[in-house]
């Protein structure tokens, strides 16, 4: 069984241990360049001792942002995410920026811009319409992935991850729930993966084996009629035949539709309902605990699933989904897994890594009650207080 602190090689990357730091929204840029916030928080993560930490989210598009501040790929931004990548390579740690066009998960009243999907419809997130994309569209995001992939690697990242999941673009491309095109793009698997697909060619082919490329792939959307494990399990052999990839990280659920089916644990409706603005704050109150629902945590909650896929390629696995202390991880690695992603245990302690190396039966303090969902609205920090304690 592969140690899963010890030194190992991601494509042409050589990382010093098996823990990535999982992308998850920072709220740190501002206008759309990195601020010396974002740097700190990456940083700790580092100096915290992950393998790589992963900067989440970088759009390839104005348009393709969640909100108004998030980094765009531009030469405006080189300067920042220069600093930001040589701060995180002092620490020891590599560095991944998290790619994609976040389609109708975009809020269109913070981006002033039209959200794009694969077919029109109503933005849950601004009640306005989705724009469904065009052919000429569909050409210029995907040749913005590989602009964005080249980019990335003049300001020094070792990696990108392409984000197929969630029901952004890409992902809600491949959802027959989200994609009603009767064009190339719409109806069979195979059509409703060619974007995707075109998507890891293009980043493939702009940077070569210079960098690594993972890509994030939803294994169900969780909603009925949505993107389902049976066709997550063919679109990974289809990515792996293509040899666009150097490792397939699997998640789940849909930011458009059903947001903590990839979280689990508590769904702090009132929390969130008090950081979103009118009218959407008063119907969170009233209906949030129909689209806020609460799944049942455990350690690694996504793994029954992700075995499906790990039997069925031979790519390299990152495995997402309450991974918190060594004991998931040395599962991780007997099931055949070669990573481990780390979302909210991270962000709770930054330092957690160095402290597992230290002790081995150390646990993670994260209660898995959500409310660090929150802070993305306002930037700040995940932190115990009487209402949030320690896990036993």
């Amino acid at each position: 069984m592969p140690d899963v602190l010890a030194p190992v090689v991601l494509g042409p990357l050589r990382l010093r241990n098996r823990v990535l730091k999982a992308a998850t929204y920072e709220k740190r840029a501002r206008r759309g360049l990195v601020t010396d916030e974002l740097i700190d928080f990456h940083v700790r993560h580092a100096a915290g001792g992950v393998g790589m930490t992963t900067v989440a989210y970088c759009a390839v598009s104005p348009e393709g942002r969640t909100d108004g501040h998030q980094i765009v790929w531009r030469d405006e931004a080189v300067p920042g995410l220069r600093r930001l990548t040589e701060a995180v390579h002092a620490e020891g740690a590599a560095i991944s920026a998290q790619v994609g066009h976040s389609g109708p998960v975009a809020d269109s009243t913070k981006t002033k811009l039209p959200a794009l999907g694969p077919s029109r419809s109503l933005s849950l997130q601004s009640l306005r319409p989705v724009k469904a994309a065009t052919p000429a569209d569909i050409d210029r995001v995907v040749q913005a992935h590989g602009d964005a992939a080249r980019m990335a690697v003049a300001t020094g990242f070792d990696a990108v991850e392409i984000h197929l999941g969630h029901n952004y673009l890409a992902s809600s491309f491949l959802s027959p729930k989200l994609n009603k095109r009767t064009d190339s793009y719409g109806g069979s698997l195979a059509n409703r993966a060619r974007f995707a697909l075109r998507i890891m060619r293009a980043v493939r082919e702009a940077v070569g084996d210079r960098i690594a490329i993972l890509a994030k792939l939803n294994m169900d959307d969780g909603v009925p009629g949505g993107f389902w494990l049976d066709e997550a399990i063919a679109v990974a052999q289809w990515l792996e035949a293509e040899g666009t990839v150097d490792a397939l990280e699997m998640t789940a659920g849909s930011s458009l539709l059903n947001p903590m089916y990839l979280f689990k644990g508590d769904a702090p409706v009132r929390e969130f309902a008090s950081v979103m603005r009118e009218p959407i704050r008063t119907g969170v109150k009233l209906v949030g605990s129909r689209f806020l629902r609460e799944y049942p945590y455990q350690d690694g909650y996504l793994l029954d699933d992700a075995r499906q896929i790990r039997a069925a390629v031979d790519l390299p696995m990152v495995l997402l989904g309450g991974v918190t202390n060594r004991e998931i991880m040395d599962t991780a690695m007997r099931e055949g897994f070669q990573f481990v992603a780390m979302g909210r245990a991270l962000l709770r302690e930054p330092d957690l890594i160095n402290r597992i190396a230290a002790d081995s039966g150390t646990r993670s303090l994260c209660n898995h009650n959500n409310r660090c969902m929150v802070t993305i609205f306002t930037g700040s920090r995940c932190v115990l207080t009487p209402d949030n304690p320690p896990q036993p």
